[in-house]
């Protein structure tokens, strides 16, 4: 039955004229002002118009797009620079390479999936920007940065290959990495480190952080560290890929700080990965209005040069029209089928369209090709965008996807899942491409490389020496930076004093000391998304001054006060506002700066821990992948420090989520001093050693004398567990872990057993069971596939024998029993389970039970059942209390 619902329209809304001579007078003067003002005095005349109309009332209508067609008029196009034929030739040969490598490694290893639509439908957009744009880094300076849309991995490969860089050995390895030698699914810079720059195979994370890289360029300017200006940031990236949230989140900050460095191509050949994009809607003009509306320059490059003369003889502008009102399934539909079919379907149903085609053969229908595979209209398109001042640039190039893959996959909801190819499917690919295989080399998809000395391989070196060189390509070594001696920056928080303090306002303490240091301080970048007044930051405003691209354009409220807030162009703290997934993009770009701009840099990002790995755990595993380097500090932590604040707030499992990512070494130190010897630790092991780790500290805001530390315990504070304090005697009846906020209430209870129970204990403060359990583990391996028996974890050396242990800590239980499997003696892990709620922190902790009370119970269940029953009566524990993860 025929769907007859209404259809969408699509272009500029369709009124009555009441009045077509004044209408057509109207129209006639705006040409005769394009043709002697040019397009430049038009916009003018018609903002005027729009601000009268507003002064009159009158609420405008104007679409928040422009009609489906190329926003660069054929005449506006510049002469192309290159050689078409030869570029095509190269494209073509690549496009074999790329689909070999991907179809044998999927019939020799079903198992390993693939992707061959994707880059099929980019090649175009890759090519023009790896011939003519894509500077890299070379003797001149550092060169452009570059996000290549994950699933086209096979074809930036492919690409290598040609040009020497990857070996055919490697292409037969595709997604086949254990034994070495093989080349990673998709941009992974830590499989690749030579090879990839940035991770982008989690859609969304590319698009947010290649804004903040270019920012971050800004930023390393206007502080005078590095000469940024030239560089520019490309990203290429999927039109389903803009259904993330991280895609779109910084589109107004780009715009806002007038990041005309950061261009954006989306290649939207109209396909998710199982159907289209929007099959009753049109996302072209949907991403012109959501960038256009958030102040982004847009180009759309939609028809190939075969539709000029169509558009030149459309005197009614019928082509118009009709793509206004179609959808993308039916774009799809007629992509998915040959020429004959887009007669029929198509041109014949409107007679100004049939007379458009009138002189042309099904098999020209077929050849009109989409805006995103024509070099010419590509390249004007980049052109533009480089030379574009004042607001980034957005490419929406049309595409099909699959193309060249012929009825199994050009334009098929199936496309993205094609992984294997039969004989005749490669051969019409070939024929379609005509590549110089025959048909034994077709059959056993042998990749095709030419001559070194061939014309192709000739003009392939020299555009890519003319830009610099190769890409893409990692530099992960950068000058060593000197950390100063840490007696010169946290004297304070080793040798503490009777005053009370929180642990969060000495780490602040402790990079606003480092800030000063001459040689290191410039490069220290303080992140924060809100609320620097509450993590202790506020003296910073003025001090080193938060960063703004524009400098202050008001008197603050606040100019009067001491601490006023003060914004400049050379400030050195970024303040990004109510964005974690914002703020962490800001980190990552300062944490990889040492290897994307030869700059190193220490970036300190603060903020609640709850929205940290929560909230941003992706963004971190990027930034793990990307070899990130610099700290991270998750600040109000734990499930009972933050005690207002309640369920949302209150974090009881960042600790565990740090653990699963294999270069974050996370801490939970319960002192200043702790927290010092561990930032002293890691600065210099990511600076001076250039090791390609970060670090994640929880610290709080409750306020309790801190506690000194001796030279001697710096070592096992990095290991992970100290011995604080015994109690009683010599030999401890119960041992006694404790890590961060909690580690005070099991010094209380160690007390309260010494003195109520007549039972002798050991406090040890532990200020990472992932480290614990990280070296337990190595040390497990050893012994049993090494056969290593001498060697012994730090864990065994502190706690050997079978005296019970309670461990207890602010975070979930499964955060400290990461070291359980790993001791001889038992262990009972405490934890905080469960939602968080409001209430006091004595409260909380005795709802979630790791507070003193139900630690000295849980000590005395391992040593005296006796004592154990009377304490329970003793302190009111009630053992039919539901269990608070229930609650």
């Amino acid at each position: 039955m025929k769907d007859t619902a209404p259809r969408p329209t699509h272009g500029t809304p369709v009124h009555e004229d009441i009045d077509a001579i004044e209408t057509n007078e109207w129209l006639e003067a705006l040409a005769g002002v394009a043709k002697v003002g040019g397009r430049p005095r038009v916009r003018f005349l018609l903002l005027r118009l729009a601000e009268q109309a507003s002064r009159l009332g009158v609420q405008t209508t104007a679409s928040a797009y422009s009609l489906y067609q190329n926003t660069i008029a054929l005449e506006q196009q510049p002469v192309y620079p290159g050689d078409l034929v030869m570029e095509e030739r190269i494209t073509s040969i690549i496009r074999w390479n790329a689909l070999a490598m991907v179809a044998k490694a999927n019939k020799a290893y079903g198992e390993l999936g693939g992707h061959i639509a994707s880059y099929a439908s980019a090649a175009e957009i890759f090519e023009v920007g790896f011939n003519h744009f894509f500077r890299a880094d070379s003797e001149a300076g550092r060169g452009d940065l570059v996000y290549f849309q994950a699933h086209s991995a096979p074809g930036v490969y492919a690409r290598a290959f040609l040009e020497g860089r990857l070996q055919a050995s490697q292409l037969e390895r595709y997604r086949q990495e254990v034994k070495g030698g093989g080349l990673c699914s998709y941009p992974h810079p830590w499989l690749m480190p030579d090879f990839w720059q940035f991770p982008t195979g989690s859609m969304g994370i590319g698009p947010i952080n290649a804004i903040y890289q270019a920012r971050f360029l800004r930023y390393l300017q206007h502080r005078g560290i590095a000469s940024t200006e030239g560089r520019h940031v490309w990203g290429v990236f999927g039109d389903g890929e803009m259904d993330e949230p991280e895609s779109i989140a910084a589109l107004s900050l780009a715009a806002r700080e007038s990041l005309d460095n950061v261009t954006f191509v989306i290649n939207c050949n109209l396909q998710r990965l199982d159907g289209p994009v929007r099959g009753n809607g049109q996302i072209v003009q949907e991403l012109e209005s959501l960038f256009s509306g958030a102040g982004w320059n847009v180009i759309k490059v939609l028809w190939g040069s075969d539709w000029d003369p169509l558009f030149a003889r459309d005197d009614g502008h019928a082509l118009l029209r009709h793509f206004a009102g179609m959808v993308d399934g039916e774009y799809q539909n007629l992509g998915a089928n040959d020429g004959a079919y887009n007669r029929s379907h198509f041109f014949d149903q409107d007679p100004q369209l049939q007379a458009l085609v009138a002189d042309m053969s099904p098999e020209q229908i077929d050849a009109l090709r989409r805006g995103g595979h024509d070099f010419r209209k590509l390249h004007a398109a980049f052109e533009t965008a480089r030379k574009h001042k004042g607001r980034p640039t957005v490419v929406l190039a049309k595409t099909k996807k699959g193309f060249g893959m012929g009825q199994i996959g050009e334009s098929r909801n199936t496309s993205h899942q094609q992984k294997k190819l039969d004989i005749e499917v490669l051969k019409a690919f070939r024929d379609r491409f005509a590549l110089p295989l025959d048909d034994e080399a077709v059959a056993q998809m042998r990749f095709y490389k030419p001559a070194d000395d061939s014309p192709e391989l000739r003009y392939l070196h020299q555009q890519r020496r003319a830009l610099g060189g190769y890409l893409p390509k990692r530099n992960g070594v950068a000058a060593p930076i000197a950390v100063p001696p840490l007696d010169s920056y946290g004297r304070f928080a080793l040798t503490a004093d009777e005053r009370e303090n929180s642990t969060t306002m000495a780490v602040v303490r402790l990079f606003t000391h480092l800030i000063k240091d001459k040689q290191l301080g410039p490069r220290i970048v303080p992140i924060v998304a809100d609320e620097a007044r509450t993590f202790g930051m506020a003296n910073l405003f003025r001090q080193i001054g938060i960063y703004s691209s524009v400098g202050q354009l008001y008197e603050p409220e606040d100019a009067g006060a001491l601490l006023y807030y003060k914004e400049s162009t050379d400030g050195q703290l970024l303040e990004e506002g109510i964005t974690e997934a914002g703020a962490i993009s800001s980190w990552i770009a300062a944490a990889t700066s040492y290897s994307v701009n030869g700059e190193p840099m220490l970036p300190f990002y603060i903020y609640y821990s709850m929205f940290g790995f929560q909230r941003i755990g992706d963004l971190i595993w990027a930034a793990a992948d990307q070899r990130a380097r610099g700290f991270l500090i998750g600040a109000t932590s734990g499930r009972t420090t933050l005690a207002g604040e309640g369920l949302q707030h209150q974090d009881g499992s960042s600790q565990l989520m740090a653990a699963t990512v294999p270069n974050c070494r996370a801490y939970d130190p319960a002192f200043a001093s702790e927290a010092a010897v561990i930032i002293d630790h890691g600065s210099r092991r990511m600076l001076e050693q250039q090791e390609d780790e970060f670090y994640y500290l929880t610290v709080t805001n409750e306020n309790y004398v801190q506690a000194s530390l001796e030279p001697d315990e710096h070592a096992d504070v990095i290991r992970g567990m100290r011995l604080y304090a015994r109690y009683g005697e010599e030999v401890a009846a119960v041992r006694l872990l404790g890590s961060g906020a909690i580690l005070r209430e099991v010094i209380a209870a160690a007390h309260m057993l010494d003195q109520e129970w007549q039972v002798s204990s050991e406090v040890w403060s532990v200020t990472s069971f992932s480290e614990l359990a990280r070296d337990a583990r190595e040390v497990q391996r050893q012994q049993v596939f090494g056969g290593d028996v001498e060697c012994q974890s730090h864990l065994l050396h502190c706690l050997p024998g079978h005296a019970p242990v309670v461990a207890a800590s602010d975070y979930v239980r499964a955060y400290a029993q990461l070291v359980v499997p790993y001791l001889q003696a038992p262990c009972i892990c405490l934890g905080t389970d469960g939602f968080g709620r409001s209430d006091t922190r004595a409260e909380l902790r005795s709802f979630f039970e790791v507070d003193r009370y139900h630690i000295v119970l849980a000590a005395l269940a391992s040593v005296d059942p006796q004592a154990h029953a009377q304490a329970r009566a003793k302190y009111a524990i009630d053992a039919d209390a539901e269990a608070p993860w229930n609650c």
